[in-house]
């Protein structure tokens, strides 16, 4: 019996980088967690401890904070693009590249009732989200968004389910449905206005949530996954996931105090995870698209 070496890379996770943009009185400002990963033939790094064919991490992350500058932040997905083709087209002998990018949203201040120039407030939970892959088979780029909560108090049901003799769920037709949603979607093209694509994608996702009358988390899935890609014929591939946070009942009758769906007990754990793949039928391979590195996007 042989052991073998199997897929393997290596980067720098989570570089945090702020980039602001001071070249006139109204600054701009972008927030981004970024992780690099090449691969290559570094079999020896591993097997022998032989470093030859090694770009340090530390450079890696060097080369992010030097582009943030040189590049600039237009879009997460272009600059991941930039960093990616660097190190494969730049540096001999990394034959693949994997940029992982969150990006942590601000709004400008409001003070007396004038946006601030450069005073910000962070903004909301929900993270967008770039991950980019470049190696010999291609450009791919997936972008994304995470920990956005959504919460309805009707419109939801859940019935007609398969019961045996451990279930103890009710029926209903008339629930509050709340996740905090995680959506991924590949692209066929870079040739995408990234700013333009990434609000519109959120509000239709948004919308379907709201106005589906909905029979189970799967379903609002389904159609929050289809409205996208009817919507962009370049996007080829969603990948959704989202933990159903419970809202049940409190039993305030055995205090004599009537709750007809007012008060809610919001379960932490455990939780129904709901996940689905939403994919066209002619798409084009996904190669290594998908293959995280830190999994942060």
């Amino acid at each position: 019996m042989a052991i073998i070496l199997g897929d393997n890379q290596y980067g720098k996770a989570e570089s945090r980088i702020v980039r602001i943009v001071r070249d006139g009185p109204r600054h701009e400002i972008r927030d981004l967690n970024v992780t690099t990963a090449l691969r290559g033939p570094f079999e020896q790094a591993y097997l022998t401890g032989d470093q030859s064919n090694v770009l340090p991490t530390d450079t890696q992350k060097n080369t992010a904070y030097a582009f943030a500058k040189s590049k600039g932040v237009d879009s997460i997905e272009e600059y991941g693009l930039e960093l990616a083709r660097h190190f494969v087209g730049d540096v001999d002998p990394v034959t693949g590249a994997r940029i992982e990018i969150e990006e942590f949203a601000w709004e400008r201040a409001v003070v007396d009732g004038s946006e601030h120039d450069h005073t910000w407030l962070r903004k909301g939970q929900d993270v967008r989200t770039a991950a980019v892959t470049v190696d010999a088979t291609g450009e791919y780029v997936v972008g994304g968004l995470k920990d956005l909560v959504l919460l309805k108090s009707t419109g939801s049901e859940f019935a007609g389910f398969l019961k045996d003799d451990f279930t103890t769920l009710p029926e209903t037709h008339d629930r509050v449905m709340a996740t905090a949603l995680d959506a991924k979607w590949r692209f066929s093209s870079v040739d995408v206005d990234w700013n333009d694509v990434y609000p519109r994608i959120k509000a239709l996702m948004v919308r379907e949530f709201a106005t589906l009358q909905s029979l189970a988390l799967q379903q609002t899935l389904w159609h929050m996954g289809t409205a996208v890609m009817e919507e962009f014929p370049d996007i080829v591939e969603v990948r959704l996931k989202a933990p159903n946070k419970h809202h049940f009942d409190f039993d305030l009758g055995r205090f004599g105090v009537e709750n007809a769906g007012e008060v809610f007990w919001a379960a932490d754990r455990a939780y129904g995870l709901i996940e689905a793949t939403l994919l066209r039928d002619d798409a084009p391979p996904a190669n290594d698209a998908w293959r995280f590195s830190a999994g942060l996007a």
